[in-house]
């Protein structure tokens, strides 16, 4: 079992940046962690994604990309997400998920499918 908390989320005004933090507990492995969200009436969406076996390697949605940084401290067992030039679009609840088996199906690691851990989330507003 893995538990995830997530926390970090509030409201902040366009341009703003914010930095979320997931903290994961329990005897479970790891191998990657990713950040989604979800805004109301849609459905939930892939942002951003750290690998934790063998390399470090990231993945963002292209909505993110140039602005989010995912980044993962080990000795913490906390992943983050920097979030910069926040837009009144990236409003949306924030979940945390954890991926625990050691492989997923090629090019699937935007999927919900995926991740079998999730976190209770973390809302983001952000006012134009």
């Amino acid at each position: 079992q893995v538990q995830l908390k997530e926390s970090g989320g509030g409201l902040v005004q366009a341009g703003d940046s914010l930095k979320l933090s997931c903290v994961d507990s329990g005897p479970t492995t790891r191998y990657a962690m990713a950040w989604f969200r979800q805004a109301p009436g849609q459905e939930r969406k892939f942002v951003a994604r750290v690998n934790l076996r063998n390399t470090e390697t990231t993945f963002y949605a292209d909505a993110v990309k140039g602005r989010f940084t995912i980044s993962r401290d080990s000795a913490k067992d906390t992943t983050y997400l920097q979030m910069n030039a926040l837009s009144p679009e990236d409003t949306a609840v924030y979940y945390c998920a954890a991926q625990v088996t050691p492989t997923i199906s090629t090019n699937t690691y935007f999927r919900t499918s995926s991740y079998h851990a999730w976190g209770q989330g973390t809302q983001v507003t952000v006012f134009s």
